[in-house]
């Protein structure tokens, strides 16, 4: 199987624009511990972010909101610690970033030192770029996250595609553009519509990295759970599993207690 993992640096935001400028497609999942890391950066992943979708995955949360900062500091050490490829970009969980850019830059240093992680993702448009400015002044990496925002759910009422009508399309071109003059290296696309995400990845220079958004962005991220068929209860359209784990670690898990109940395990072999 052809991967891209013969260059064996460490990938940076500036390798990331590079890509984009080579016209190579950029990998990328979440991941929030160690062994689930090393193994997709071991794979040859170009980056992986540690989302605050552990609030669902790794918390059982219905949404993203619950997640502390300590909680997402904890998961993305996790993660640093694990990898030595993959650009580790962290999420800034919600109430972190919101109008006040001295707040959010004392969250953005904190998860910075105390992870080791090498950017951060932050969601929101205009309404936030004070503080966005204020973290990438400081000179912090900050990846933007436009479209669907799932941190503003309850905003919404709904996780249906964003962008369709055109004036909502317009705000969102505006904003991907306004991140880029802010000095993000790269924008997160989350379920919009093809087109859009098509038309926007053209027009900036910087990579975007689509969810749900169609094969015109610049590379592409699912949550590690989903992809490998972890989570049986997630299948919108966009997600492709490329494994079944969920079936082979059940099967895997009742082997194991017929075997104890039988006494057939521990063997003499696997006794001391």
């Amino acid at each position: 199987m052809s991967t891209y993992t013969e260059d064996k640096r460490k990938v940076t935001t500036h390798r990331l624009w590079e890509m984009k400028q080579k016209g190579e497609k950029i990998s990328v999942l979440t991941a929030y511990d160690y062994m689930m890391a090393k193994v997709i950066d071991e794979a040859g992943i170009d980056a992986i972010i540690v989302g605050d979708s552990a609030s669902n995955t790794m918390i059982g949360n219905q949404t993203t909101l619950p997640i502390t900062l300590d909680q997402m500091i904890y998961h993305a050490r996790s993660v640093v610690n694990a990898t030595r490829r993959a650009l580790v970009i962290v999420d800034m969980p919600f109430g972190t970033c919101s109008g006040n850019p001295l707040k959010s830059l004392d969250a953005a240093i904190r998860i910075m030192k105390e992870s080791g992680a090498d950017a951060l993702k932050i969601e929101g448009g205009k309404e936030i770029q004070e503080d966005v400015k204020k973290i990438i002044d400081a000179g912090i990496p900050v990846m933007s996250h436009l479209g669907l925002m799932p941190q503003s759910i309850n905003k919404y009422g709904t996780y249906a595609v964003r962008g369709k009508d055109e004036k909502e399309a317009e705000k969102l071109m505006a904003d991907c553009l306004l991140m880029e003059e802010l000095g993000a290296f790269g924008i997160v696309l989350e379920k919009i519509p093809a087109r859009l995400a098509t038309e926007i990845s053209g027009r900036l220079t910087i990579p975007t990295i689509g969810i749900g958004a169609g094969s015109g962005a610049n590379g592409q991220v699912l949550v590690i759970h989903d992809m490998m068929g972890m989570n049986k209860e997630f299948s919108p359209k966009f997600l492709r599993r490329y494994a079944d784990l969920y079936t082979i670690m059940t099967e895997a898990t009742q082997h194991y207690i017929q075997d104890v109940k039988d006494v057939q395990f521990p063997s003499k072999e696997e006794s001391y």
